[in-house]
């Protein structure tokens, strides 16, 4: 980008809503990966024109432009890889309007996704989607991304919510996909397409949800267990009798890392933990609590389990569980966050892969997250600066993703693709699909200048996934196929 392209991005939006500072372009060159990719000018726009005509001045020039939300991502999806332009989204940060006759809300990208959900609480509504970082995630990004969160389980993921979207092209054209009621069918659900695209096809200016009533009363259960098998294996049964509206799991080490923020002592011999909120009318949780608590008494492999005595409680219980992914760094100064998927019923298998891994690799790896929708957070936890750790993780990492896919999985259930899992994507996509998601790109953004990668990333790490071994999805396939 040259000087005068960027005193065009400066006409556009302001002189000081364009920077060129070296310190300054640093904050905005990594994400919760700590990859970064410095760009060459970051920019803050303020309303969808500004962003048509950031977007015209892109594709004429061309550069390549990158939307950026909170920068929490945990796979490297808002880093400008390619350098070029990082257009920062936080100025268009307005709730727009909250409909409660007909419970839907339209915000802007940059919204905190905790500040929807406070202010819809303010009319007794509800928007459900919770990632772990939702008070300072954005909406635009979630979108992004299709996040989820432990309340994934009963209420699904952001897809779920989404309604209808504005969204600029690559080109500068403005489009709007979508409604505004219950129901809808005219078209393509570009909708759809653009939720979870990762910045890939269009910037999203504009968000329209819905919204539920929000649920009168909560009540919050403990569950420790003798071991990850015993803990994991719960889950089918108790998804069988009982509707959670979260279900989380923690292996051992999660446990012992977050330790001091539970809000009472456990067991020593205590090796897993499950986390279960029931939610609804005052007058069906405590009876939901009261058959959920007696199922849970006739269950093996259970050490104890309590319900939280009051609302201060329940909260540290989750506070310890969003502190599990920081606390972390504790065991080792680097980590490779894998969000994999498997059906509920396989949740064992795949805890004990994770266990063989480590135990045959020397890797510390553990393992957390939203267990009543089978989607397990995978730590691999190591020190970049020792070759060998990172060739061992490297290496758990792909075992990993192939015993996933044989368990009938999927490798992401919420955290993207971005950089950390381009690599892996014809390891779960056939030829075709990915060919088709490519003409895809090409037919909304022909230029290739949305959120893109140098050719010379893919050449440089085809090459070192090659010198490590890796194998492509053809070739595992056929593996799976013959087995």
């Amino acid at each position: 980008m040259n000087q005068d392209t960027i005193a065009k991005l400066r006409e556009i939006v302001g002189q000081d809503q364009v920077t060129t500072v070296p310190e300054e372009l640093a904050c905005y060159s990594y994400d919760g990966t700590g990859q970064e990719y410095p760009p060459a000018a970051v920019v803050f726009p303020s309303s969808t024109a500004e962003i048509c005509r950031i977007m015209e001045l892109a594709s004429a020039t061309p550069f390549p432009v990158v939307p950026r939300g909170a920068g929490t991502g945990m796979t490297g999806g808002a880093l400008p890889v390619a350098g070029g332009l990082v257009m920062v989204m936080s100025r268009l940060n307005r709730i727009l309007e909250i409909d409660r006759d007909n419970q839907i809300a339209v915000v802007e990208p940059g919204v905190i996704t905790g500040n929807l959900r406070t202010e819809a609480a303010r009319l007794g509504l509800y928007y459900p989607p919770d990632p772990a970082s939702l008070q300072f995630c954005t909406m635009g990004g979630n979108v992004a991304e299709c996040a989820g969160g432990p309340s994934a389980v009963k209420y699904g993921v952001t897809r779920d919510y989404v309604l209808g979207l504005e969204a600029v092209l690559p080109d500068g054209r403005l489009i709007h996909t979508g409604v505004r009621t219950a129901k809808g069918v005219v078209g393509y659900d570009l909708t759809r397409l653009l939720v979870g695209s990762e910045g890939t096809l269009a910037i999203v200016t504009k968000i329209t949800v819905k919204l539920l009533p929000a649920p009168e009363a909560r009540s919050t259960l403990l569950v420790l267990c003798t071991g990850m098998i015993e803990a994991t294996g719960l889950v089918t049964g108790i998804l069988a009798h009982h509707t959670p509206c979260t279900l989380e799991y923690m292996d051992r080490t999660a446990l012992s890392i977050v330790r001091d923020k539970l809000p009472f002592p456990f067991p020593e011999e205590a090796k897993a933990l499950l986390l279960i909120e029931l939610d609804g009318q005052k007058d069906t949780v405590p009876l939901a609590t009261h058959q959920l608590t007696e199922f849970l008494q006739t269950q093996p492999g259970i050490i104890q389990s309590r319900t939280a005595a009051n609302p201060t409680e329940a909260e540290q219980l989750w506070a310890a569980r969003r502190a599990i992914s920081p606390a972390a760094f504790s065991l080792k100064p680097h980590k490779m966050s894998e969000d994999v998927v498997v059906p509920r019923s396989r949740l064992p298998q795949l805890v004990s892969c994770t266990e063989k891994l480590s135990r045959e690799l020397g890797v510390v790896i553990f393992t957390f997250g939203h267990a009543g929708d089978g989607n397990i957070h995978v730590n691999i936890m190591l020190d970049k600066n020792i070759p060998q750790e990172v060739q061992h993780a490297n290496t758990a990492k792909q075992l990993l993703f192939e015993e996933v896919l044989r368990l009938d999985g999927t490798l992401s259930g919420e955290h993207g693709v971005g950089l950390t899992k381009a690599l892996y994507l014809d390891m779960e996509l056939d030829p075709p699909t990915l060919a088709l998601m490519q003409e895809i790109k090409k037919l909304f953004d022909p230029r290739n200048i949305l959120n893109t990668l140098q050719p010379a990333y893919w050449r440089d790490h085809d090459r070192n996934r090659s010198e490590r071994g890796y194998r492509t999805g053809d070739s595992a396939a056929q593996e799976k196929d013959a087995a």
